[in-house]
C-alpha cells in the first residue's frame, strides 16, 4: 500500500480553502486498511504543497515522474500496488509507470469521465484525457510515451455526468442493467470515490453506486489480470464523524481481501 497524498489536480473548494483529499490515505489507514487487507506498507510519495490552480498544474509532471518511479520499483518486485490518493491526477503516475513497462489497460471507475479537453484547468477533471494523450506535452508526453494508454484499452464504469469519451463507457444505468466488459490487456483499476452516493468528495452528484454495488464491481475487476489499483477524491474534511471513511474502508476490504487471498 502506497500513499500518494497529492491535491495538485484540484481547484480550491471556495476562496482560500484547499480540498482535503490529500488526507484520504491518513483516514483510511486510521481505519486499519493496511492490517485488514494484510498489505505490505510501501510508505508514501510526498507531494509538493498545493498553491493555486496553474502553479499546481506546473508541478504535476515532476510529481508524476516521482510516483511513476516508485510504482515502477514496486511492480519490478512483483507487487500489486494499492495507491491511496490524493486526487485523480495521480493516475498519470500509475499509467506512466505501466507505459514504461509495456502495454496495459485501464478500468476507470468514476462518477465522471474526466475527459475535459477544452478550457483546461484542474487536472483531476482531465485525467482520462491526459493519459490517453489529449493534453499538453508536459503532461501527456512524458518520456515521449504519449499516449500512456490506448483508447481501445480503456473501459469506464459508473459515470453519471452525461459526458462522452472515445473509450468503452458503461455508465451507471448500463452497469446496473448488467452491461459488462473489461480491458483486453492487463489493467490498472482507478476508483474515484465520487462514483458512490457520497457527499464527502470534491464534486458530489445525485445517485451513484452503493458501497455494496462498488464492492461487487471491484470484486469482478480484481478477479481479472489486474496489476494494481488506486483510490482517489474522498475528502475526510467533509466526513467529520469518520463514518464515510469506515464505510469506504470496509468496502475496499470486502472487495480486495478475497482477491489478495
Amino acid at each position: 500500500m502506497l500513499d500518494a497524498p497529492s491535491n495538485l489536480g484540484l481547484r480550491q473548494l471556495r476562496p482560500g480553502v484547499e480540498p482535503g483529499a490529500r488526507r484520504l490515505a491518513d483516514a483510511l489507514r486510521a481505519c486499519g486498511l493496511v492490517d485488514r487487507l494484510g498489505a505490505r506498507d510501501a510508505g508514501r510519495v510526498a507531494a509538493p504543497p498545493w498553491v493555486e490552480l496553474f502553479a499546481n498544474r506546473e508541478q504535476i509532471p515532476g510529481y508524476t515522474r516521482e510516483l511513476a518511479e516508485r510504482l515502477g520499483e514496486l511492480l519490478r518486485d512483483g507487487a500489486k500496488p494499492l495507491v491511496l490518493g490524493g486526487d485523480c491526477s495521480i493516475l498519470l503516475g500509475a499509467m506512466l509507470a505501466l507505459r514504461r513497462r509495456g502495454h496495459y489497460g485501464l478500468a476507470f471507475v468514476d462518477g465522471h469521465l474526466d475527459f475535459r479537453t477544452e478550457d483546461v484547468d484542474a487536472v483531476a477533471g482531465e485525467d482520462l484525457a491526459v493519459v490517453t494523450g489529449r493534453a499538453e506535452d508536459a503532461l501527456a508526453d512524458l518520456d515521449g510515451l504519449r499516449p500512456y494508454v490506448l483508447d481501445e484499452d480503456v473501459v469506464a464504469y459508473g459515470s453519471r455526468d452525461g459526458s462522452t469519451a472515445p473509450v468503452r463507457v458503461i455508465d451507471l444505468d448500463a452497469l446496473r442493467a448488467g452491461e459488462w466488459a473489461v480491458p483486453p490487456v492487463p489493467y490498472w483499476v482507478h476508483v474515484d470515490a465520487d462514483v458512490l452516493r457520497l457527499d464527502a468528495v470534491d464534486s458530489p452528484q445525485p445517485d451513484g453506486l452503493s458501497y455494496e454495488e462498488l464492492a461487487t464491481l471491484l470484486r469482478l475487476l480484481l478477479s481479472g489480470p489486474v496489476v494494481g489499483m488506486q483510490v482517489t477524491i474522498f475528502d475526510p474534511d467533509l466526513d467529520p464523524d469518520g463514518s464515510a471513511a469506515e464505510a469506504l474502508t470496509a468496502c475496499l476490504v470486502s472487495a480486495a481481501a478475497p482477491a489478495a487471498r
